[in-house]
């Protein structure tokens, strides 16, 4: 069976979605689900860059590092290379909607659409805050990254 692959997107792709990308691939290492996981953004304007510092100062408070990670723009293609694409936020849902070609393979959710009690709710977005913003971002896309991984490993289980 192939393996899922998995993209999280938010606006610029240097807060929220690399860090949604890292807590998933912690949570689909714990839940033993082979995954390929990416991030991506709406807008270009950080195409390139590595994540925010304060979002890797708080992956790395979490024993991860995201610093090798670069920023990308989402693309049409996309929709056919990954099976699932988590929005962060309604706006980007929205956006990705508008691009989405006609026959896309992949499932548009937001990522708290996975956690129950959630479902429609949005991850803030840290970028004008501080790092508690950040840190509480990081529990945020943590716990949606563990319900969709739970739902996922139920899913391709034997």
């Amino acid at each position: 069976m192939k393996r899922p692959a998995i993209l999280f997107v938010c606006l610029g792709n240097i807060c929220r979605s690399p860090l949604a990308e890292a807590a998933f691939r912690e949570a689909a290492a714990k839940a033993g689900l082979s995954c390929e996981i990416d991030s991506a953004g709406t807008g270009d304007w950080h195409v390139g860059l590595p994540p925010d510092e304060r979002a890797q100062s708080t992956a790395l408070e979490n024993g991860l590092d995201i610093g090798h990670y670069r920023a990308r723009q989402v693309t049409v293609d996309d929709f056919d290379d990954f099976d699932h694409i988590v929005a962060m936020d309604s706006q980007n849902h929205a956006s990705l909607r508008a691009i989405a070609p006609r026959q896309a393979r992949a499932q548009l959710s937001m990522l708290l659409d996975h956690v129950e009690g959630q479902e429609g709710q949005s991850v803030a977005d840290p970028y004008v805050g501080n790092s508690d913003d950040f840190r509480r971002c990081w529990e945020t896309v943590s716990l949606g990254a563990a319900a969709l991984a739970q739902k996922l490993r139920n899913k391709h289980s034997v």
